[in-house]
């Protein structure tokens, strides 16, 4: 059997899109988590509506390029948490995995800002 150019070339195209869409799927956020993100960064950075959407959705997509989904949730909930005042909020404050996983998420959160030019007062 003789692999014609045209083959080899459909073959490896399907290739690298299939490759393509399982690493782009690897990092896929759903609409709805991008939508809040940006709405509370808007809300957190105050400035011209337009520029602002822009900074702020490029740095979701930052933040989804660096690390999946899953973990997102998993950070940022615990980021939240720990501001959770009294007792509820004690028991993450005081765990230092937690305060951890925290540091981890404002760490990239600011560095995903600072790359979309959002200035971190």
């Amino acid at each position: 059997m003789t692999l014609t150019p045209t083959a080899v070339r459909s073959a490896l195209t399907t290739l690298a899109l299939l490759l393509g869409t399982s690493a782009a799927l690897a990092h896929d956020y759903p609409t709805v988590e991008r939508v809040l993100y940006v709405q509370q960064c808007l809300r957190d950075h105050p400035g011209p509506g337009f520029e602002m959407v822009n900074k702020c959705s490029c740095a979701i997509d930052k933040i989804a390029s660096e690390i999946i989904y899953e973990d997102f949730v998993s950070l940022s909930t615990v980021a939240n948490a720990i501001t959770i005042g009294g007792e509820r909020g004690a028991v993450l404050r005081e765990a230092e995995p937690m305060q951890e996983l925290a540091r981890k998420f404002r760490k990239l959160n600011a560095e995903a800002k600072k790359s979309c030019f959002i200035r971190l007062d």
